[in-house]
C-alpha cells in the first residue's frame, strides 16, 4: 500500500491532465455524472418495481432526488418526505469514486491501466463481495463507500482501454462475473499502439490488434517515461510515457475534437456497465435493503441506550411506554420510524446491540430489559453510547437513560469524534435516586452529559423519576421525518439576551426547547404578540415544564416571519428552535488535493486552523436545488455571540455549492444557512445541529481493502501539526475489541508529516461482513491541541465460490390461457423449475424479478431445489432469481406471450421429472 506520506505528496507535485473521466471540453462527463445516471435510474427501477407491487403508482413530479424520494416514499404513508438521507448516501458513493483520483493516483490497477486486467477485476470482484456481506448485516454505509471506489474503477475500464476501439457497444459483463476469464488479452511483448506525434489522434491502435480483437490499456507513467516496447501510454501532460514512442495516448476521459465519438462510446457503456453492477446489487439485497443502503427511507431512526443498573426500573418503564406509544402513533405515517435499535449498559456490562425494522421486535426486546446488578454509582454510560454510534446510521437520534455518573469516563474523547463523524444527536433523560442526590448532582458530575448533547445538538434534561414519562414528550418530537432545526444557543454562564429566528412557510409542527434550573423568557411573534414563562396555554402556543426543560409548541397559525426570544437568566441554559420542513442542507468540511485529477475530499476530523474553511452543501428543496436561492453562510459559535460570515460560495453542479469560509471562530461553532424558497417565495433560516472546531493537527490514513479473519492488518499513519512540534500521544479504539497494537506517542516536527501505522487482528470467527470502526486521535503532550479520523472498513472472509447457480426450466402448463388476452382473468398458468449451486456455497434464496403470480419452493437446504411458479394468464412473463450463500445470482426467464401462427409448444407438470428440458438456461 502506498504511504499517506507519499500520497499527500504526490498529489501537491502534480498538475496536468487527468486520469479519468474529467471534466473538460463541451458536454464532457465526469465519473460523478456517469456514477449519478446510474444510481438515479436503478433507484428509479426500484421504486418502481416496489411502489407497482404494493398497488401504487409511481409518478414523480421531477426529476430531482428530492422528488424522486418523494414518489418512492409518499404513497406508502402521510406526512413530510426528506430527501436528506439520499442526498448524504449519494454524497457517500461520489465522495469515495472521487477519493480513488486521489488515494491511488499511481495505482495501475485501480484504473485499469498499464494492462493490469486481472488485477483491476479483482479489485471490483472483491469490493462486490464486500458491499453484499455488508448488506446482510446491514453495514449500509460501509457499503456504500466500497461502492464508490469499486464503480470508479469499473468506469475507467471503458475509457482507459480499447474496449470502445475494439467496436464493442456493451459493457464487459467478465469484470464482473469472477466465473468467466478475461480472454485475449495482449501480452507483454506485443505492440498495440503506433507512435502520434501531436498526442491527439483519432485512433493510434495497430490494426493487427483491432483484426485479432486484442485488449489492450494504455500504459501511465507518473514518476517515469518508460513502458514496454509498442505500448499504449495513456496520454495527457502528467503521463510521461506519452513522450516515449509510440507517443500519444488513448485515453477517452475528455471529450476532444479528434475523439468526440470514443468519449461518447466510452461514457455511454460506463454507465451501463455501472448499472448491470448495481443490477447484480439489488439482486442479492433485495428491493427494500438495496433502498436502504441508498438513503432511501423514512428519516427517524430510533435508537435507546438504557442504564439496566438495579435503580432504574422507573426509568425502564418510562423507556418501554415511549417506544410502545412510538410504534403505535406513528404506524403508517411518515414518521414511522425505518428502523429501531436498542442498547443496555450495567457495569461491568453493556450491550448487546439490537437493529430491526420491525416495530414487534422492538417491543419484544425491550420489554425484556429488567433493572438489576450495579452496586457503586458509576456505569458504563459511554461504552453503551459508543456502541450506539458505531452501529446507527449517520444522522440518527439517540437517547440516553441513566441515573448515575459515567465510569468510562476515558471514552468522552472518542464519543465526540463519532458525534462529529456521524452528524447523530444525542440527548440525556438523567434521574437521580435521592440516596444519590448530593453526590451525583454536583456540576462536575453532570458537565460530560451535557457537553455530549450539546456537541451533538442534543439536550441534557434532568428530571424526577416520576416526571420522566412527561420529559420523554421530546422523544417524540424528535422521532420524525424531515426534522430541521431552526437555531440552537447555550450560554453558560447565562445573560440577559435576545435570540432572534426566522420561520418559513414550510415549518410545521415548530417546537422551542430551553434547558436551565431558573429561567424567564419572552417569546414575541411577527406581530408583536407575546407569551411568557407564566403562560402554560399562551396566545403563541401551549407550554409545558418538567425537571429542567421548558417545551413551547407553537400554535399552527400565523407562524412565518421574524420572531425573538428574550431569556433572563445568570445561570447555564440552552435553548433550541425545530420543526418539520423538507427544505434542509446537509454539508461536510473539505479539503482540495492536486494532481492529474484534482477534487476535493471530505475531512475526517476537525478542520485545520489558520486557514480559510471550505464545505461542499447541498440545500435540498421541494423541487430539487433549482426551487432554492442560498443566502448567508456562516459559522457561528453556539455558546457565544461569534461569527464568521464572511463566505463565498460557487455553484459546482449536481447540487453541490462550494462554500469557503475567510476566517473559523476559535470556540465551537455550527453552520447556519439563510435562503429563500421559490415554490413559496418564502426566506428560510436553518442550522446544523452538530458541533465543530478548529485544529493544526492532522491526522491522515487510507485503506481500500478487507480485512481477513485471523490475519494481521497493518494500516499506515501520518500525523502533520502546524503548530508547537513535540511528544503527541496517539489513542486508537476499535468499537468491535480485536486486538490492536500502535505506539502510544510519535514525535511530530512542525509542518512535518510523520509516519507510523497500527496493526488489527480479527479473530478467526468473526462474521463475514462485520462493520468495523476506528478511531485515532492524536493529542498534544500539553493537552492544547488534538484532531482525530475515524474510519470504516470489514472484515471479510476470503471468497472461494464464484459460480452462479444454476437455474433449468422444466415444464410450463398454459395450456389453459385464451388466445384472446382480454378473457385472462379467469385462467392460470404454471411453471416449474430445477434450481441448484452445485458445490457452491448453496442458496440463500428465491424470488420473483419479474411476475406478479405465487412461487413456492422445496426446501432451500435440498442440493435440488423445485420452484413452483402460478401465476393469472394476465400476468405473462416470469422471471425467477436464486442466490447463493456469498452473493453470486442465477436467473430464469419464461413468457408465455404467444406470437402469430401455431400455438406455443407446453408441457405437463407431470412430465418434469423425465424430462430435463433446457429450453432457458440462465448462469449470472
Amino acid at each position: 500500500m502506498t504511504s499517506v506520506l507519499g500520497i499527500a505528496l504526490l498529489t501537491f507535485a502534480l498538475s496536468g491532465s487527468a486520469v479519468a473521466f474529467v471534466p473538460i471540453g463541451g458536454g464532457a462527463s465526469t465519473h460523478v455524472t456517469i456514477t449519478a445516471t446510474a444510481l438515479l435510474q436503478k433507484v428509479t427501477e426500484t421504486c418502481r418495481v416496489v411502489a407497482e407491487a404494493a398497488g401504487h403508482d409511481f409518478k414523480p413530479t421531477g426529476s430531482s432526488p428530492e422528488e424522486l424520494v418523494q414518489a418512492c416514499l409518499g404513497p406508502r404513508a402521510t406526512g413530510e418526505v426528506s430527501g436528506a438521507k439520499f442526498h448524504s448516501a449519494l454524497q457517500d458513493i461520489y465522495t469515495q469514486n472521487g477519493l480513488v483520483d486521489r488515494d491511488f493516483v499511481s495505482s495501475a490497477p485501480h484504473h485499469f491501466n498499464s494492462e493490469n486486467f486481472v488485477q483491476g477485476r479483482t479489485l471490483i470482484v472483491e469490493g462486490m463481495a464486500a458491499i453484499k456481506a455488508n448488506i446482510g448485516k446491514e453495514n449500509f454505509k460501509a457499503a456504500r463507500e466500497t461502492l464508490g471506489r469499486i464503480l470508479h474503477t469499473l468506469q475507467d475500464f471503458y475509457s482507459h482501454s480499447n474496449w470502445v476501439e475494439l467496436g464493442n457497444t456493451k459493457p464487459y459483463i467478465n469484470l464482473i462475473r469472477p466465473d468467466l476469464s478475461l480472454d485475449n488479452l495482449a501480452d507483454i511483448d506485443t505492440a498495440t499502439c503506433r507512435d502520434c506525434a501531436s498526442g491527439t489522434c483519432p485512433n493510434t491502435i495497430l490494426p493487427n490488434i483491432l483484426s485479432e480483437k486484442k485488449l489492450t490499456s494504455g500504459y501511465m507513467g507518473i514518476f517515469s517515461s518508460e513502458k514496454p516496447q509498442g505500448k499504449c501510454s495513456h496520454g495527457g501532460e502528467a503521463d510521461l510515457t506519452s513522450t516515449t514512442h509510440p507517443r500519444g495516448g488513448i485515453s477517452k476521459d475528455e471529450r476532444r475534437s479528434d475523439n468526440v465519438a470514443l468519449h461518447n462510446a466510452a461514457v455511454n457503456i460506463a454507465t451501463a456497465a455501472s448499472l448491470e453492477l448495481l443490477e447484480d446489487l439489488r439482486l442479492v439485497a433485495g428491493n427494500d435493503d438495496y433502498l436502504r443502503m441508498m438513503g432511501i427511507a423514512r428519516s427517524a431512526v430510533v435508537c435507546f441506550v438504557i442504564d439496566t443498573t438495579g435503580s432504574m426500573s422507573e426509568d425502564i418503564d418510562a423507556a418501554r411506554a415511549v417506544v410502545y406509544e412510538i410504534i403505535d402513533s406513528k404506524k403508517g405515517t411518515q414518521d414511522e420510524p425505518s428502523e429501531y435499535i436498542l442498547v443496555p449498559f450495567n457495569d461491568p456490562g453493556f450491550g448487546p446491540m439490537t437493529r430491526t425494522t420491525d416495530p414487534d421486535k422492538m417491543k419484544s426486546e425491550i420489554a425484556k430489559l429488567r433493572a438489576n446488578g450495579g452496586g457503586d454509582t458509576p456505569e458504563m454510560c459511554l461504552s453503551g453510547l459508543l456502541l450506539a454510534l458505531t452501529g446507527a446510521p449517520s444522522s440518527s437520534y439517540i437517547y440516553v437513560f441513566t441515573d448515575a455518573v459515567a465510569k468510562d469516563m476515558y471514552l468522552k474523547a472518542t464519543v465526540i469524534a463519532l458525534i462529529r463523524s456521524t452528524k447523530s444527536t444525542v440527548s440525556f433523560f438523567i434521574t437521580a435516586p435521592f440516596k444519590r442526590h448530593r453526590r451525583f448532582t454536583r456540576a462536575a458530575n453532570l458537565d460530560v452529559y451535557k457537553e455530549l448533547a450539546l456537541a451533538s445538538g442534543g439536550q441534557a434534561i434532568q428530571v424526577s423519576k416520576k416526571d420522566l414519562p412527561q420529559a420523554t414528550g421530546v422523544i417524540l418530537d424528535t422521532s420524525t421525518s424531515a426534522l430541521v432545526t431552526v437555531i440552537q444557543h447555550a450560554r453558560n454562564p447565562g445573560k440577559p439576551e435576545i435570540f432572534p429566528f426566522m420561520l418559513d412557510e414550510s415549518l410545521k409542527n415548530i417546537t422551542i426547547y430551553i434547558t436551565g434550573p431558573t429561567i424567564a423568557f419572552t417569546l414575541t411573534n411577527p406581530a408583536g404578540v407575546s407569551s411568557s414563562q407564566g403562560d402554560t396555554i399562551g396566545k403563541l402556543g401551549t407550554l409545558q415544564t418538567v425537571g429542567n426543560l421548558w417545551r413551547i409548541r407553537l400554535n399552527a397559525d400565523s407562524l412565518e416571519g421574524n420572531w425573538q426570544l428574550n431569556v433572563n437568566s445568570n445561570q447555564q441554559y440552552t435553548l433550541k428552535v425545530t420543526g418539520q420542513s423538507t427544505i434542509t442542507f446537509i454539508y461536510n468540511f473539505v479539503e482540495s488535493f492536486e494532481g492529474p485529477h484534482p477534487g476535493y475530499a471530505v475531512l475526517s476530523g476537525r478542520p485545520q486552523a489558520g486557514q480559510p474553511a471550505t464545505l461542499m452543501l447541498s440545500v435540498l428543496g421541494r423541487k430539487g436545488p433549482s426551487s432554492i436561492t442560498i443566502g448567508d453562510v456562516a459559522l457561528v459559535t453556539v455558546s457565544g455571540p461569534e461569527t464568521a460570515s464572511n463566505s463565498t460560495t460557487l455553484d459546482m453542479g449536481n447540487g453541490d455549492i462550494l462554500v469557503t469560509v475567510d476566517a473559523m471562530p476559535e470556540g465551537e461553532f455550527v453552520v447556519t444557512l439563510e435562503g429563500t424558497d421559490k415554490v413559496s417565495n418564502s426566506k428560510f433560516q436553518r442550522q446544523s445541529t452538530t458541533q465543530m472546531s478548529i485544529s493544526k493537527v492532522k491526522i491522515m490514513a487510507v485503506v481500500d481493502s478487507s480485512v481477513r479473519p485471523g490475519e494481521s492488518f497493518r494500516i499506515p499513519i501520518s500525523v502533520l501539526t502546524q503548530g508547537s512540534g513535540g511528544k503527541y500521544s496517539i489513542n486508537a479504539r476499535i468499537d468491535r475489541g480485536f486486538p490492536m497494537s500502535h505506539p502510544d506517542s510519535i514525535i511530530l516536527t512542525t509542518g512535518v508529516y510523520t509516519n507510523t501505522s497500527l496493526t488489527i487482528t480479527p479473530p478467526a470467527d468473526t462474521p463475514s461482513g462485520t462493520d468495523v470502526t476506528l478511531t485515532v486521535e492524536a493529542l498534544s503532550d500539553s493537552g492544547v491541541d488534538s484532531n482525530y479520523m475515524v474510519m470504516r472498513f470489514s472484515v471479510l472472509t476470503k471468497i472461494t465460490d464464484f459460480i452462479q447457480p444454476v437455474c433449468k426450466l422444466m415444464s410450463v402448463l398454459a395450456d389453459a390461457c385464451p388466445q384472446d388476452v382480454s378473457q385472462c382473468k379467469s385462467f392460470q398458468w404454471e411453471l416449474a423449475a430445477n434450481l441448484t449451486d452445485g458445490n457452491g456455497t448453496g442458496i440463500e434464496s428465491v424470488a420473483l424479478r419479474q411476475g406478479s403470480g405465487n412461487i413456492a419452493t422445496t426446501s432451500l437446504s435440498d442440493p435440488f431445489i423445485l420452484a413452483n411458479y402460478t401465476a393469472s394468464c394476465c400476468s405473462q412473463i416470469v422471471e425467477i432469481v436464486a442466490v447463493d450463500k456469498v452473493g453470486n445470482v442465477g436467473k430464469c426467464y419464461h413468457s408465455i406471450v404467444r406470437s402469430a401462427g401455431p400455438p406455443a409448444l407446453t408441457m405437463s407438470l407431470t412430465m418434469w421429472l423425465g424430462l430435463l428440458i433446457s429450453a432457458l438456461v440462465t448462469r449470472f
